[in-house]
Parts: structure tokens; sequence; C-alpha cells
């Protein structure tokens, strides 16, 4: 099945046109057997074509993706040299992973349940998020188990959200700097539904779209899925180049902007409130949709919380903008909730996209983050001391294990985007899953394939001594005197 979903037939056969739907636009686009076998084992190692499903006959997807049989035979031939397909005579070419390499991605997280074969979860270094705040959901379900027999009285589609936590949502962004009435707000099943919305609304196959450059991995996922041009906007140590974002803008009029402008992921940045007028002015200019991923906005560890980017326009010009956030990084990724802040005209179209995939959001889900959302300038404070205890563990270790390599110490955020000295992340995030730790290798958050091989995004959100364990086994893992090569190319999932 296509857009990001899990291959898996009931006769476990994936036809030609459904391999070829899945399949990158500049591989179709240029079908060589090399770059055709690198995408299928892609495919693969993402959890999008599952295990032990049969591919299209040679003749069939060669058809499919406008190539010679001939490169797809290559391509078939390269797969089963590297151990990402079987064939037998008579009954097809089937997925399966190398001899000794566990399923990761999707395959990691529904297949095994995040544990190693010997039943040892490791040390998942690949989500930046914390587990949930001690006694808080405890609190917010039995408050929302008092609420939800009144709510069973009714038939529970609300495809906008509970008209109580949209209210409650802008009043906390009229709060922040933002006036904002609740027909101005859409609950969806957290961030990466709101941006997936707002990208299936505002954007069609093959529109320009720009990112800053590294970005929220799922972000680029959902891009390139959806068969969207990418342009970037680099993101430095020092932070954002606004000259050249305002010459992209100019050049390109990309259909939509995506951008972390509060304690960006990966890097931790914060944008200057020049940049971001800059930014505003020059996106209405160009006539670009400006979305903007407040996820990570409340985690201010040492400045005062940013006020939202919209808020700076001036009165009016701010029409252009759509914001997004959640309860994930706040409280905790397993209560699905997100919203979209734009205009009640785009709130109606939002919702009419959404009834189409999936109806409505939990109306459990959306009770219980009724009262976390409305005691959340209370809860944080906890929350962000705790965060910088870590943080500041998570430097010690660095210093301690791992010397040679350097960082910025962020502002907010939850974790450091470690420079390596060296292109080596792909096979360091290799070599560390195989000791159980499992880490965000920098192209995980490239636009372009294979850039940032010198970065790890290690977050800070683990206890101390679990952080510490996991420093030292990356670092023995780097240092152990067996020169680190390219790896096989292994699309971690983070968050």
């Amino acid at each position: 099945m296509a857009n990001g979903r899990v291959v898996q037939t009931a006769d476990r056969t994936i036809g030609s046109r459904q391999l070829a739907a899945l399949l990158p636009a500049e591989v179709l686009a240029r079908p060589g057997y090399r770059a055709l076998a690198d995408a299928v084992r892609t495919l693969v190692l993402d959890g999008r074509i599952a295990l032990h499903v049969r591919l299209p006959a040679e003749r069939e997807l060669a058809e499919a993706v406008g190539a010679s049989r001939a490169t797809v035979t290559g391509a078939y031939d390269l797969l089963r040299e590297s151990g990402y397909v079987r064939s037998r005579r008579g009954s097809g070419t089937w997925t399966e992973l190398p001899e000794g390499h566990g399923p990761v991605g999707a395959h990691l997280l529904l297949g095994s349940g995040g544990y190693r074969p010997d039943g040892d979860p490791g040390i998942d270094l690949a989500i930046a998020a914390m587990g949930a705040p001690d006694g808080a959901l405890a609190d917010a379900l039995a408050w929302a188990a008092t609420r939800l027999p009144g709510a069973a009285r009714g038939p529970g589609y609300h495809p906008f959200g509970l008209p109580d936590l949209r209210t409650a949502i802008a009043e906390r962004f009229t709060r922040r700097g933002l006036p904002t009435r609740p027909e101005q707000i859409l609950v969806t099943a957290g961030a990466q539904q709101a941006f997936a919305l707002v990208m299936s609304l505002l954007c069609r196959a093959g529109d320009r779209v720009v990112t800053e450059n590294p970005t929220y991995a799922n972000a680029l996922d959902a891009l390139r899925h959806a068969r969207l041009r990418t342009g970037s906007i680099a993101v430095s140590d020092a932070g954002w180049d606004m000259e050249i974002a305002e010459s992209t803008l100019r050049q390109t009029v990309p259909r939509l902007a995506y951008v972390i402008p509060d304690f960006h992921n990966p890097t931790g940045a914060l944008m200057p409130q020049e940049q971001r007028l800059r930014l505003l002015a020059a996106t209405r200019r160009t006539g670009t949709w400006l979305v903007v991923d407040e996820t990570i906005a409340d985690i201010a560890l040492d400045v005062p919380a940013p006020a939202p980017l919209a808020s700076l326009a001036p009165r009016g010009g701010a029409d252009h903008v759509v914001t997004i956030g959640s309860l994930s990084k706040t409280h905790w990724g397993g209560l699905r909730v997100g919203w979209v802040r734009a205009s009640a005209k785009m709130i109606t179209e939002l919702t009419a996209v959404r009834v189409a995939a999936d109806m409505t959001g939990s109306v459990l889900d959306q009770l219980v983050a009724l009262p976390l959302l409305e005691g959340l300038d209370r809860a944080l404070p906890a929350r962000l001391a705790q965060l910088r205890i870590q943080r500041e563990a998570l430097v010690r270790s660095l210093q301690r294990h791992a010397p040679e390599w350097s960082w910025q110490l962020p502002p907010g955020g939850l974790s450091l985007w470690v420079n390596l000295g060296e292109p080596v992340s792909t096979a360091l995030s290799e070599r560390a899953a195989a000791a159980g730790v499992y880490i965000g290798r920098g192209a995980r958050f490239g636009v372009d394939p294979g850039t940032f091989e010198h970065r790890l995004r290690i977050p800070y959100t683990l206890p101390a001594d679990r952080l510490d364990e996991g420093v030292r086994l990356l670092a023995q893992a780097f240092h152990d005197g067996v020169p680190l090569t390219p790896a096989v190319e292994r699309p971690y999932w983070v968050a």
C-alpha cells in the first residue's frame, strides 16, 4: 500500500504498479539497476514493504517503471547478493533481511516490540521524547473518566476536535501573544498528522517545497512520499543563513515552506526575531504558505519561551502562516493529540481532508489532553528542570567518553547535534545497533542523501545513567580499532 503504509497483502504479494508507486521520483525518472536496487532495499528496511513478500516478476516491474528487463534483472541480482531478497525457481523473488540484520524502522516497532532478539530493550537514542511525567497521566485519566459517560451519550464524531479542547488550545495561543478563536483550531492525532493534512490540502505531486537542512526526518519522509520537489535552507551551528533563504524563496517560489524556528530539530537553534520577520516577509512576497512546527517551542531551557512566529506579522499579514503543534514533547508521545492553527476557512478545508482519512479523533485522548494542556504552564518548570539535569549529564558523558566530538549547547529542545569529525555516522549507527544502542544518524535529517554523515543527533531525554551507558557504547563502537566504513543504508525510525 502506498503513502507510507506497510505493504502486506493477503497473499503476501506486491504488484508491479503497487511497487512502482512506492519508488522515489528520481528512480522512476532514471531507473538504473543500482538505483532501483537501493530503492527497494530502503523500502524493505523502512518497513514499507514487509518481509517475506513476493516481488513482481522482472518483466512486469520493467513495464511498470519504464525500464528494460535487464535493468530489473540487475537490480534483483544486487538485492540477492546483498541478502535482501531470495529467489527459487518457480516460486518467484521474496523479500528478506541479510543474515545477522534484525528488523528496523517500522518492523522494529511493530514486529519485535522494540526489543532485541535476546530480550534486551537496548538504549533508544533515536526517540527525542520523554516518558510521561509522574502522576500527570493518571490524574488526567481520572478527570476524563468522570466526563466520558456524558461524552458517550453522543455519537462520538468530532471532526474538528472536542469544542472544549479547541477552546483551550485557542486560549493558549492568545496568552502567548497570537489572538486565536476556537474556529481557527483543528485537533489532530499528533503534529505529524497535522503536517500531513496541511501538505495534502496545499500541495500536489511535483510542487516545490522548501525546508531547513537539516530538518525533522519524519517531515522529510512525508514530503518524499508525496513526491514533492524539495529545496533547502541551510541551518548550521551558527543558525539560519537568511540571505540564502530569501534568495532560495525568490528564485524557486515554492508552494510551501516548512520551518522549525523554536529549538530547531535536530540542531536546537532558536531563530532570532529579526530573521523571523524577514522570513514572514519573504514568504508573503512569494505567495508561499509558511508552515511553522511548534512541537518543541515549550522546551525552553535557557531562554524565555518564544512567542508564536505568526504573532510577529503586522495586522492581516499572517494569513499565509499555518502553525502546528502537539503534546508529544511536553507530555507523552503515546497521547496522540496535536493541532493546526490557521484561518477559519482553511480549518474547514483541512477538516474535509481529515474526514476522508480518519473521520474523527479519539474522544478519550482529547478528554485526557484537556487538563494536561490547561495545566501545562504549572507542570513545565519541573519538566524543564529535569531536562537541564539530563542535558548536563549528556555533556559530561560526551566529554568523558568521546572528547574529540564537538557540539553547540542549544538554548532549548531535546537533543545535541554532535559533530563526529569524520563522515561515519551511518557506519557508527550500524555498529552501535549491534551493541544495543539505537541512534538517529545524521543522514536521516538531510534533504539530500548522504549529507550530514559526520553528525549524530543524541537526545538527553533518558535518565543520566542510561545516557552515560549509551554514550560509552557509542564511543566504544567509534574507537574499537576497526575502521568505520560506509555501511548499508538503514533508515532508522526517529522522532
